[in-house]
């Protein structure tokens, strides 16, 4: 019945829980902050006077898992994933994308306790803080009303914003009030990198103990985890072909995932620049995720 509920919106989408933090390599910190303030979502922590959580926003390296993160939230909390396409609030009759803003706000609240999620929330907020051409202030408006609804709200809505470009957004949205905390999500060390080969392996149905997964972690430096989980991908292409070429028993191997490997460049090395800004941000505006 809530399903249908955000369905009829046309901005808001659900999304079923499919995730967990089963599927997350690392981000210790982050997790545990969930799982403290997981008692204040519910009528215990009420009782206890315990604040209600707002929400958190997640910066850092695309690839990195601040998406499956918020996915993997709503299993933890065992609560509905509505995802806010900003894209979509926005319409062409005046007045029309703050009624949308509204009405999207007045969904999540009616379906409440729930997980609103704003995916690379810069791109709809981006330049709020200045008058575009064209834009009439619509954004800013639109920014408002939004900034508004996060300082205010009473409802059992908490927000997962995540973005990888700070600087596109306006100060005031990073201002303390407006989130519960900032969290940065950066590059996986190497226990993290361990942790995220053994997923993938995992669920592909190989045993990752078959693998040399030391050696994994050391030739994945620099790698964020959607990268390496291409890199299990291609690998996996690589031995199917090997098999239906010449060798029909042939199975995945360690030659497999290092010649993947080898054939991939992480974005640290195509855009060190981009990361070095994100890390200098990070030392003194964020939290560690991990």
């Amino acid at each position: 019945e809530k399903t249908q509920i955000i369905r009829k919106t046309g901005i808001l989408e659900f999304y079923p829980q499919t995730d967990s933090f089963n599927d997350v390599g690392g981000l210790a910190e982050l997790r545990d902050w969930f799982a403290k303030r997981l008692p204040a979502f519910n009528e215990e922590g009420g009782r206890a006077g315990l604040p209600l959580p707002k929400g958190v926003l997640l910066v850092g390296v695309p690839g990195c898992g601040k998406s499956l993160t918020a996915r993997a939230l709503s299993s933890a909390w065992n609560a509905p994933l509505l995802r806010l396409d900003i894209g979509r609030v926005f319409g062409s009759i005046v007045g029309k994308s703050e009624s949308n803003l509204r009405s999207a706000i007045a969904t999540a609240e009616a379906v409440s306790p729930c997980i609103l999620w704003i995916d690379e929330v810069e791109k709809g907020f981006a330049g709020a803080g200045s008058r575009r051409p064209g834009d009439s202030g619509v954004t800013a408006r639109v920014f408002g009303t939004f900034l508004s609804w996060m300082q205010e709200k009473r409802s059992p809505v908490f927000v997962v914003a995540t973005a990888n470009k700070i600087e596109a957004l306006p100060p005031e949205f990073l201002r303390k009030g407006r989130f519960d905390e900032i969290f940065f999500v950066g590059l996986p060390g190497p226990k993290e990198r361990d942790a995220i080969w053994r997923i993938h392996l995992a669920k592909r149905h190989r045993d990752p103990d078959a693998y040399d997964i030391e050696s994994l972690v050391k030739g994945s430096g620099g790698f964020s985890g959607a990268e390496i989980e291409q890199c299990v991908n291609d690998a996996l292409f690589r031995a199917f072909d090997a098999r239906h070429q010449q060798q029909p028993d042939r199975d995945l191997s360690d030659d497999d995932l290092a010649n993947a490997l080898a054939a991939t460049t992480p974005l640290a090395k195509s855009r060190p620049q981009d990361i070095e800004r994100l890390l200098a941000w990070a030392e003194h505006n964020a939290r560690r995720a991990g």
